[in-house]
């Protein structure tokens, strides 16, 4: 038996963060991971699908050329093989990185299956079936979630039909046709990447609109861009049965009653997550589960005290950077320090589409329900010099404010590069900003920043180039 000051189980992105930030402050930890360093977000998730994205970006960029003065003359293939390898190999070395970390800051790390025999021990067994228990005073439960599947479907039996996320970043070649079920982020990043390597891609959602947790007005502008770009897009849709043939599968959908047969060569089920909450020990401990997720408090901690639990497994949002910020905030309250509990109006999203798509806080909507009175701002990329530079004019920045106090509420966006814009607004979130502060800023020229003051600027209107 190995006694240590915090066991942590799972090494994704909260996980391993935790435990670096552990060790810092002076804790012995012990990070228990069954796979590989990382999580789904080093190495089937955040990081190679923005590889293989970035692929489908330079080919786009390459059929564009022309409008740039370059003429290409032969068409350009795509090496589906070197591309996904090229995606394995940045998660491998970052992966690999994550071990060095842990080595330097003096974690332990331990390979295998961990379970909770109680509130304070983890018995750990390793792929050749030796057991090692574990034993602090606190644990960190970060064990993810995994793609949520529908039951009518026979994944074991039909493989070679179906997809979750895994199987659609390592394909051995490009199916001519694609159908993928939910329109969240994973669901439109896929489609835009298969879209741009010309393969006739279905999108079906439920919703009454794509990306039902954005903004509407991004989401309605996101919905025309993507059918333009040739996605088809079916909402307020329902898959009803799967039928396999040779080399096609038969989906039956129903859209307001009215019921169509589709063939596709793949489908992709990007219908959410489910928390990895089973043979974990829960039952020994007074753990309780809301919706299929671990319950914590403001600081992490479940209800059996001295156990927390951190990302995907403790609810949404399901971003890595959220599990992150937990475990850093679930090690900082184990050490004693104060730690302000995390508002998740102040947590940005990211998709990586083309194009892309970022916001934070309040969407307009919700803004109004809470009953504020708010001012809104909007600016669009055809008016900003460096996204015409880009060759990227689709886009818009939509930012809202409450009118009384003229604080941030919410920022959204979608275009070129807003992935790192969003971070500016988030900030100011962070600072409690106040239009003024936002409009006293110096924005640099010419970049795509600028959008961001000019939409403040509009928002109570004074805006200089619209």
């Amino acid at each position: 038996m190995s006694h240590f000051d915090l066991i942590i189980l799972g090494g994704g992105p909260g996980g391993y963060v935790a435990a670096i930030k552990a060790a810092q402050l002076g804790l012995k930890t012990a990070l228990v991971e069954k796979e590989t360093l990382g999580g789904v977000c080093l190495n089937w998730g955040c990081i190679p699908t923005k590889a293989l994205l970035k692929t489908a970006e330079v080919l786009e960029t390459i059929k564009k050329a022309s409008d740039f003065g370059i003429e290409i003359k032969e068409k350009p293939v795509l090496n589906l093989p070197k591309a996904v390898e090229r995606s394995r190999q940045i998660s491998l070395q970052l992966t690999q990185g994550i071990a060095f970390l842990l080595k330097k800051n003096k974690v332990t790390h331990i390979k295998g299956h961990g379970q909770l025999k109680g509130p304070r021990e983890i018995l750990v067994e390793s792929s050749d079936r030796t057991q090692t228990s574990l034993t602090a005073p606190h644990i960190i439960l970060a064990t993810g979630a995994r793609a949520r599947l529908l039951p009518m479907i026979n994944m074991e039996k039909d493989s070679k039909f179906f997809w979750t996320s895994k199987e659609a970043m390592t394909p051995e070649k490009l199916p001519k046709s694609l159908l993928i079920l939910g329109s969240g982020a994973i669901g439109m990043e896929f489609a835009s990447f298969y879209r741009s390597l010309g393969v006739d891609v279905t999108v079906v959602e439920m919703m009454a609109r794509i990306l039902p947790q954005e903004d509407r007005e991004i989401s309605e502008l996101a919905h025309k861009l993507f059918q333009e770009q040739g996605i088809k897009i079916l909402t307020e849709t329902r898959s009803t049965s799967f039928t396999p043939q040779k080399d096609l599968i038969s989906v039956s959908i129903e859209t307001k009653g009215i019921s169509q047969t589709l063939s596709v060569e793949k489908v992709l089920l990007a219908i959410g997550i489910e928390a990895n909450t089973q043979n974990i020990g829960l039952e020994t401990t007074a753990i309780k589960l809301e919706k299929g997720h671990i319950l914590t408090d403001d600081f992490c901690e479940t209800h059996e005290k001295g156990v927390y639990a951190i990302g995907d497994v403790a609810g949404p949002p399901w971003l890595a950077h959220k599990g992150s910020h937990e475990g850093i905030l679930a090690v900082r309250h184990i050490k004693g320090e104060t730690v302000h509990p995390l508002d998740p109006t102040k947590i940005p999203g990211c998709i990586y589409t083309t194009p892309q798509i970022a916001s934070v806080g309040l969407t307009e909507e919700k803004a109004k329900s809470l009953g504020f009175t708010i001012n809104v701002g909007r600016f669009p990329f055809s008016a900003n010099g460096k996204a015409l530079a880009l060759g990227a004019p689709e886009g818009m920045i939509k930012t809202i404010f409450d009118s009384k106090t003229g604080e941030l509420l919410g920022a959204h966006m979608i275009g070129a590069e807003v992935t790192e814009l969003i971070q500016g607004f988030t900030l100011a979130r962070t600072l409690e900003a106040t239009e003024a502060e936002i409009m006293e800023t110096v924005f640099p020229h010419p970049t795509l920043s600028e959008m961001m003051h000019e939409s403040t600027l509009q928002a109570f209107n004074q805006a200089i180039h619209i």
